[in-house]
């Protein structure tokens, strides 16, 4: 696609009044810069992002992702303002498409969309019912914009239409790379508008064409409340797209997914379950008020009530209530509740009783549990690692295990028990008898 993308991340964000730049709150686990450079990557290999506030941090932030995109400066000193911002872009083809970094809706086919109008400039525009706040979109008979009018200078009748602009902009590069030098800041803000190329693409007869585009995905996100509504229009879409697929989620607006999880058809998400990160269902059922995170679940069933935390690989297994399991891979095993597993490997037709724990952190270093195949562990049972348990041991309930145990053993290190008569009544007193 003959098309290059300038992506607008240079303003301070004050609106959203907080010390992390605006563009990198995150929505559904990701920045909201990470969400349009990563649509913006399925169009083109020519994105310019332009920094300005805390430019060293985002960059910081993206190269984690991205290690092929350009950035610029904008030299806001001399050149301030929406238009001053495209003066470094240095645009590979022929189109160049203009996007704000706080629009972390759009999607590929959202940015397309321009690519099937012909014209030298085109904007987008969408129709609200309380415009304030908005530039105003003015068109002629022939349906082409006339001129975009800024709220402050919106006379009475003026600030009553409804068209306004979504600032989002294709060019064609020869126009931009021609014009831009002729912005002037002759306003009251002493800024360069990009609103103002519209005016100049007017006055030489140049066709500026308007595409209506939706006012849910073009919403620009500068507050607090604007990233909570974008969350929850982006948590419809991401689930939507799985239930369609074939997924069952039950109460799906309980339900928290961030964008880069994976669930494959016939899996089960029940209510209240949040699922994290890098994280993969494959064939499971994810049971109520679950935390799944960067982790592997496959033809297996957890919760409800548990917490599978990053690194974890779960296959054939069933993790009841009050589980956690941390950077453990379990194959074919039953944990039915109120267990720790940490740092742990182990394998099929093992049983982990209630209560168990994986004594995995010394206060210095964590050390691993290995627990073979057709292992019975007991209730209460303490696994100090490192250690192995080899195949077919029984681990009575209440034990403490500080060694490997070898294959077929009963480990069991109880102290006897200990009765003492009437102690009840000796130790409160007669009027208890």
């Amino acid at each position: 696609m003959n098309i290059s993308l300038a992506i607008m991340a240079a303003g301070f964000g004050t609106r959203m009044k907080s010390n992390i730049p605006k563009v990198l709150h995150k929505i559904s686990g990701y920045e909201m810069l990470y969400h349009i450079i990563n649509e913006s990557k399925k169009v083109t290999d020519d994105i310019t992002v332009i920094l300005y506030h805390q430019a060293t941090l985002i960059k910081k932030e993206m190269d984690k992702y991205f290690d092929d995109i350009n950035y610029i400066i904008q030299d806001v000193e001399n050149f301030p303002g929406t238009g001053g911002a495209l003066r470094g872009v240095e645009a590979k083809y022929e189109k160049i498409l203009v996007l704000n970094a706080d629009m972390p809706l759009l999607e590929t086919q959202d940015m397309l969309s321009f690519t099937k109008i012909d014209a030298p400039v085109i904007m987008s525009s969408f129709k609200c019912d309380d415009p304030s706040g908005y530039g105003r979109v003015i068109l002629d008979k022939q349906k082409l914009v006339n001129k975009i009018i800024e709220e402050k200078d919106t006379t009475q009748d003026e600030k009553n239409i409804k068209l306004v602009n979504a600032g989002v902009y294709l060019f064609d590069t020869s126009f931009l790379k021609e014009n831009l030098k002729n912005l002037k800041n002759d306003n009251t803000q002493k800024e360069f508008y990009i609103t103002d190329l519209i005016k100049i693409a007017n006055e030489k007869n140049i066709k500026v064409k308007s595409i209506e585009v939706d006012i849910d995905t073009f919403m620009g996100v500068n507050s607090k409340y604007h990233l909570a509504l974008a969350e929850e229009l982006m948590q419809t879409r991401i689930k939507r797209r799985f239930m369609e697929s074939g997924v069952i989620m039950r109460l799906p607006n309980t339900i928290y997914i961030e964008s880069s999880v994976e669930i494959s058809k016939e899996s089960v998400i029940e209510n209240g379950v949040s699922l994290l990160g890098n994280s993969k269902i494959i064939n499971s059922h994810i049971k109520t008020n679950s935390v799944i995170e960067n982790s592997v679940i496959e033809n297996s069933d957890i919760g409800p009530m548990a917490r599978i935390r990053p690194n974890s690989f779960i296959k054939n297994t069933h993790i009841g209530n009050f589980v956690e399991v941390k950077k453990s891979t379990l194959n074919g095993v039953k944990a039915g509740h109120l267990s720790y597993l940490g740092d742990s490997i182990i394998s099929e037709g093992t049983n982990i009783g209630c209560g168990t724990i994986t004594c995995n952190y010394d206060g210095i270093s964590k050390h691993k549990t290995i627990i073979g195949k057709n292992v019975f562990v007991g209730s209460d049972t303490q696994l100090v690692a490192p250690v192995i348990i080899e195949d077919d041991v029984i681990i009575a309930s209440g034990t403490t295990v500080t060694k490997d145990i070898k294959k077929g053993s009963l480990a069991i290190n109880r102290a006897p028990l200990k009765i003492i008569d009437n102690f009840f009544y000796k130790f409160f007193g007669k009027e208890h008898e």
